[in-house]
């Protein structure tokens, strides 16, 4: 049987795909996440077969847990279930390494034939993602410039999207277990990299980058 773990911040739309897997003998939902450090962390306990995940996630949005996802349990195969139809996000995603697109307007047979086709070592795009052009998207995923988002550490990127998030340092300090002055060194470490002059302009970057939504 396939470990099946689930991101998600609806609980709605996460009852549904718990349901609709439930359906199938050969997979096994063995852990649930509705944020994207939750998500890291449930990962790299259970290392499961396959990862079904959002894009936009509270925390850590869900390219950004596909990065830590592939170094801390790269056997994961990565689903991403999302309502975002954009090529920015499809083209991230398969760089980044996931193996699925899923359209959450797809049909519920979409999402089975994703999960297996990533457990078969396939790629997956759903409808109106034609799958004629996966070898496409991937080979223009690869061939996309350094981003300087790309040198940002992981607690970095922790830091950006808590900060975006309206965050002070002293929260962000609670959440990640880290003094105020570690959490301000950080905030200064990424305005820096990404070349940003405030919280202002890091705000504007995450919402352009699709780190948060735009009603955040």
């Amino acid at each position: 049987m396939n470990s099946v773990v689930l991101a998600e911040d609806h609980t709605i739309v996460r009852e549904g795909v718990r349901m609709l897997l439930s359906g199938d003998a050969s997979l096994n939902v063995v852990g649930e996440a509705s944020d994207g450090r939750e998500a890291v962390a449930l990962v790299e306990r259970l290392q499961p077969d396959v990862l079904i995940l959002d894009v936009m996630l509270p925390g850590l949005n869900g390219l950004d847990v596909i990065r830590q996802v592939c170094q801390r349990s790269p056997h994961t195969a990565i689903v991403m279930l999302t309502m975002f139809s954009d090529e920015g996000y499809v083209l991230e995603a398969l760089r980044l390494g996931a193996r699925g697109y899923v359209l959450k307007q797809s049909s519920s047979t979409d999402l089975l034939a994703a999960v297996q086709a990533v457990l078969d070592g396939r790629t997956y795009l759903s409808a109106p993602l034609s799958e004629r052009a996966i070898t496409s998207y991937v080979e223009r995923a690869r061939e996309r410039p350094l981003d300087p988002y790309d040198s940002l550490t992981p607690r970095e990127r922790e830091v950006l999207h808590l900060v975006a998030e309206g965050y002070t340092a002293g929260a962000i300090a609670e959440q990640l277990h880290i003094s105020p002055r570690t959490a301000e060194v950080h905030r200064t470490n990424v305005l820096r990299k990404l070349n940003l002059g405030s919280q202002i302009d890091l705000v504007r970057y995450a919402i352009r980058r699709g780190i948060i939504p735009l009603e955040s």
